[in-house]
């Protein structure tokens, strides 16, 4: 399995012969080197449903034929905007799919998109993703605080690699990533959505100093991981 960071909060994996990417926010993130026409997912996983999360689902599933996948609301958003293929969940479920098994859990954050008009739409819980496949489990957070339930996720979920928001403002900082390692007792932890705007401005080496020796591993947009 080889997993990638491409900045914010945009991750791939390769795994079973497909391409699994996460929230993928390109257009408008300086941080990632990615090109849309380059990016050729067969799935798509959304954690929740702001901007900077969603990005160009819509753009990308249209052109691949990709598979969404999201929480229930967000999904028949999507599906709206016609994509074809999504399947939506809750918060607690699983469903093996033939690239691996996806689990939502909670995420502690906001929801839904701002229009033009100053209208809100309702998208449905935010989430992180247990993600499992060839026996590894991957981690995806999403935007979520601390909270005291990751301890029961890390003891229940043994977990290869953690994605985990460190930006503050909007998210978790340093602080509290760090004590959600210790909770969740991943062997490998990539901090992410971190120096995409200015008030999530944040040292991810600092970060990984907060962490056991050699739990944290700090990846530049582009790099990668085999699991």
């Amino acid at each position: 399995m080889k997993v990638s960071f491409h900045g914010h909060s945009i991750v791939q994996i390769e795994t079973n012969g497909k391409t699994i990417l996460f929230d993928p926010f390109i257009t408008g993130n300086e941080l990632t080197y990615l090109k849309l026409e380059d990016v050729k997912p067969d799935v798509i996983i959304l954690t929740h449903g702001h901007g900077d999360h969603i990005g160009d689902t819509v753009e990308l599933a249209k052109k691949n034929n990709s598979l969404v996948i999201a929480v229930a609301e967000l999904a028949a958003y999507i599906g709206w905007q016609g994509v074809e293929k999504t399947h939506g969940m809750s918060i607690g479920g699983a469903y093996q799919f033939d690239f691996g098994k996806v689990k939502l859990t909670p995420a502690f954050h906001g929801t839904g998109l701002m229009t033009e008009d100053q209208q809100i739409i309702y998208l449905g819980m935010p989430a992180g993703v247990l993600f499992t496949a060839e026996g590894k489990t991957v981690y995806h957070a999403g935007d979520t605080a601390l909270y005291s339930d990751m301890k029961l996720i890390g003891e229940r979920h043994p977990i290869d690699l953690a994605f985990l928001p460190i930006g503050d403002n909007y998210t978790m900082g340093p602080e509290d990533a760090a004590a959600a390692a210790e909770f969740l007792q991943a062997k490998q932890v990539v901090p992410m959505h971190y120096n995409t705007f200015p008030p999530i401005k944040q040292d991810p080496h600092k970060y990984a100093d907060m962490l056991k020796p050699g739990i944290a591993k700090v990846l530049e947009p582009g790099e990668s991981i085999e699991l």
